[in-house]
C-alpha cells in the first residue's frame, strides 16, 4: 500500500485491524538509514535475509538459528592474560549455548606456538574431556600434525566457539561473532606464524564469509596480519576419506608459511 502520509489516507485502528484478517500488511517506507539499521536484524529473528535491505543483499546467507544475546560480554578482553582470559570463558552466559555444556572449553597446546588449530566447536568428546579436538577426530588430527613433524603440543588448538552447539545444527553468526572477542584475544597472545582454520564456522569466524569450504580452501587469507589456511575438520575427514589428499595440500600450504 503507500504511504498514508503521503496521500493523505490514513487508517483507524479498525480499518488495519480488517487489513490484518485479509493478510494486507501496511507499509511505511522509512529512510535508508532506518532500512539499513533494521532489516539486519529483522532477516536475522526471521532466520531469512530480507529482499528489501541493501545490507543483507552482499552479504553471505545466514544460517536458520535462534537469534542469542551478545551483549553480555565481560569488559576488558583485548587486554587480559591467559589466566584472565580462561577465567572470563569459563564463567561465560552471554549466550544460550551455555545451558547446553559441561564446560567451556578455551583451548589447549602451547600458549605462544607457530600454528594455531582452529576447529569449529567443541563436540560431545571435547565437552566430556574438557581438552579441544578430542576422541577419534582429535586422533586423526594427531596423525596429520605427525605427518608434518609437530606434536599437539607444540601448536595451540582451540575452536571458533568455546560451548558445544546442540546436535544437529550449526552455530549462528551471532553466536560465531559472541566468540569471536575471545578468538581475537587467544591470537594475539599465541601470535602464530599461521592459523590453520579447520571447518566453515572457523573460516566464518576468522573471514567472515560463509562460502563453502572447497571455494575458501587452496590459498592463503589473513586475520589480523596472520596467514590463514583454511581446509577440512578432522570429523568430515573421518566420513570423507577421499578428501584426505586435498587437507594434506591444506597442511602442506600452511607448513610452508612458517618459518623454521
Amino acid at each position: 500500500m503507500q504511504n498514508e502520509s503521503a496521500t493523505g489516507f490514513e487508517l483507524d485502528e479498525r480499518q488495519r485491524a480488517m487489513l490484518a484478517e485479509m493478510g494486507v500488511r501496511v507499509w511505511m517506507p522509512k529512510t535508508r538509514a532506518q532500512q539499513f539499521v533494521e532489516a539486519p536484524a529483522r532477516a536475522i529473528a526471521a532466520g531469512q535475509a530480507s529482499a528489501s535491505s541493501i545490507a543483507t543483499a552482499t552479504e553471505p546467507k545466514l544460517m536458520s538459528v535462534p537469534v542469542v544475546d551478545i551483549s553480555n560480554l565481560p569488559a576488558g578482553i583485548a587486554n587480559m592474560n591467559w589466566p584472565e582470559l580462561q577465567s572470563a570463558v569459563s564463567a561465560c552466559t552471554g549466550c544460550g549455548l551455555c545451558h547446553g555444556r559441561q564446560q567451556a572449553i578455551l583451548g589447549n597446546g602451547l600458549v605462544t606456538a607457530n600454528w594455531m588449530v582452529l576447529g569449529d566447536a567443541p563436540g560431545e568428546e571435547e565437552d566430556k574431556e574438557g581438552q579441544s579436538f578430542a576422541g577419534p577426530a582429535g586422533q586423526l588430527l594427531d596423525n596429520m600434525l605427525k605427518a608434518l613433524g609437530l606434536k599437539r603440543e607444540e601448536v595451540y588448538l582451540t575452536h571458533a566457539l568455546k560451548c558445544r552447539t546442540p546436535a544437529g545444527r550449526n552455530a549462528s553468526q551471532v553466536e560465531v561473532s559472541h566468540c569471536a572477542t575471545y578468538l581475537a584475544r587467544q591470537v594475539a597472545l599465541v601470535q602464530p606464524q599461521v592459523i590453520l582454520a579447520m571447518g566453515r564456522t572457523a573460516a566464518l569466524a576468522l573471514l567472515q564469509s560463509a562460502e563453502p569450504l572447497g571455494k575458501l580452501r587452496s590459498q592463503v587469507h589473513e586475520f589480523a596480519g596472520v596467514p590463514v589456511v583454511v581446509t577440512y575438520p578432522p570429523a568430515y575427514l573421518l566420513r570423507n576419506q577421499s578428501d584426505k589428499a586435498k587437507a594434506w595440500t591444506d597442511l602442506c600450504l600452511a607448513a610452508s608459511l612458517v618459518k623454521t
